[in-house]
């Protein structure tokens, strides 16, 4: 009876360590990736889709955002966490008003959620929380982000407490509580930002 127990804790607690990764390899080129909802905080006409990419940290696609909007975002909702962490690799391409990449947890809908964004234009990583469709800034922190290469952006968070890193570097450590509560996550842009994403992942409870 004791052996049951000792290999379905093992069990179990691997199953919770499993995170979740979306590499979009297997979605239709041109189409919003399956499991994912769009949509802009603001105005304007952002465009998601599964683009090839023969720079893919893993080949052959990417999630490409070239359209433009005040904060576009794009989200897996059907997944619903309150701590965690959220990953993404992410290219910045292209901008004259900003270069930007973004996460988004606690998402409940497009006018409520916490981002963290790395900008190539400025060199810096930040974090906010966006509430009642007003974006609000937490932290601003001076980071290298070039443009035109890839960089990986995650953000770790269980209630107040917020890191965010980038590139394996950590740059922001506070607490905030102005989101609280299960959420959706997500990646999110700014502006003309041409952006692609990659790799995709999260865990939680």
């Amino acid at each position: 009876m004791r052996r049951f127990l000792v290999v379905f804790a093992s069990l179990t607690l691997g199953v919770n360590a499993m995170a979740t990764s979306d590499s979009f390899d297997k979605e239709s080129v041109g189409k919003l990736p399956s499991g994912w909802t769009c949509g802009v905080t603001g105005s304007g006409k952002p465009k998601w889709e599964a683009a090839t990419d023969a720079s893919a940290p893993s080949q052959p696609n990417v999630l490409l955002q070239s359209g433009s909007g005040t904060f576009p975002w794009c989200v897996k909702q059907t997944v619903s966490i309150t701590d965690g962490y959220v990953e993404v690799k992410f290219k910045p391409l292209q901008g004259k008003e900003d270069q930007a990449g973004g996460l988004i947890w606690r998402f409940k809908d497009g006018d409520n959620y916490y981002v963290a964004r790395a900008n190539a234009l400025e060199n810096n990583v930040s974090v906010y929380h966006t509430t009642g469709g007003r974006r609000i800034t937490i932290k601003y922190v001076n980071a290298p982000v070039a443009s035109k290469q890839w960089h990986t952006l995650r953000a770790e968070f269980s209630g107040k407490h917020i890191q965010i890193f980038l590139d394996g570097k950590r740059y922001i450590d506070l607490e905030d509580e102005h989101i609280v509560g299960t959420g959706s996550v997500g990646v999110w842009t700014k502006a003309d930002s041409v952006t692609a994403f990659d790799d995709f992942s999260f865990d939680g409870k």
